[in-house]
């Protein structure tokens, strides 16, 4: 089973598309972070939903929750497929050119017509399920549902900012350089997380922490 779905071109209009959004200035961005590994494997098939919170690899989905997952992959891959078709579209009317070899200034141009098309709502996601996904007693970084109701754009920034800051073991945030970029360290592995060898306490608000430790603690 390949661990890919876009065809070169296609990936290379994703990666030039990602490249704007999270753009390379004094830190790095999209393209260094590798965010279009992330979605083109995520897009790949249902092999790569759900780490093993061991860090050992990724669940395998069988029967009804299989099936779900392929559906919402399948709906993805259609609109990033339409999505692409329409980027090209657009920089050819307005530029005679792919997308791709658009310069920087007119791929921005292209984006901000797209974003000024959209009308489907929602045209978003809540930060906090756009980086990590929602609460869920799996062990996720994926979204379950609500990214397949999104237009192409706002699915795209939601993947550029997943592939930038999701752990790297979901295919992005290559030598986690989204993590650096906000300084955070990060755990060296889900294992660590799992185990109790790494927490992130330290980083909620104040008061905050508290919360978390009451609600484990009440489990």
């Amino acid at each position: 089973m390949s661990d890919t779905f876009f065809n070169p071109h296609q990936r290379a209009t994703v990666e030039a598309a990602m490249a704007r959004i999270i753009p390379t200035d004094d830190t790095p961005g999209a393209r260094e972070a590798g965010c279009v590994d992330f979605v083109d494997r995520y897009l790949s098939g249902i092999g790569y939903i759900f780490a093993k919170p061991d860090g050992s690899g990724f669940e395998v989905l069988e029967g009804a929750s299989a099936k779900a997952w392929m559906q919402r992959i399948e709906i993805m891959r259609q609109r990033y497929v339409a999505g692409l078709l329409d980027l090209d579209a657009r920089a050819h009317e307005r530029f005679s050119a792919n997308f791709v070899a658009l310069a920087p200034q007119q791929q921005d141009d292209i984006l901000h017509e797209l974003e000024q098309a959209g009308t489907r709502a929602p045209t978003t996601l809540a930060v906090n399920d756009a980086l990590a996904g929602p609460v869920s007693p799996q062990p996720a970084l994926q979204q379950t549902s609500t990214e397949v109701d999104l237009d192409f754009l706002p699915l795209l920034v939601t993947h550029t900012r997943q592939g930038f800051y999701a752990d790297p073991i979901y295919g992005g945030n290559r030598n986690r350089i989204g993590w650096e970029v906000i300084g955070f360290p990060g755990p060296a592995s889900l294992k660590d997380v799992h185990t109790g060898r790494y927490t992130t306490l330290q980083y909620f608000a104040d008061g905050e922490a508290d919360k978390v430790r009451e609600f484990h603690d009440g489990l």
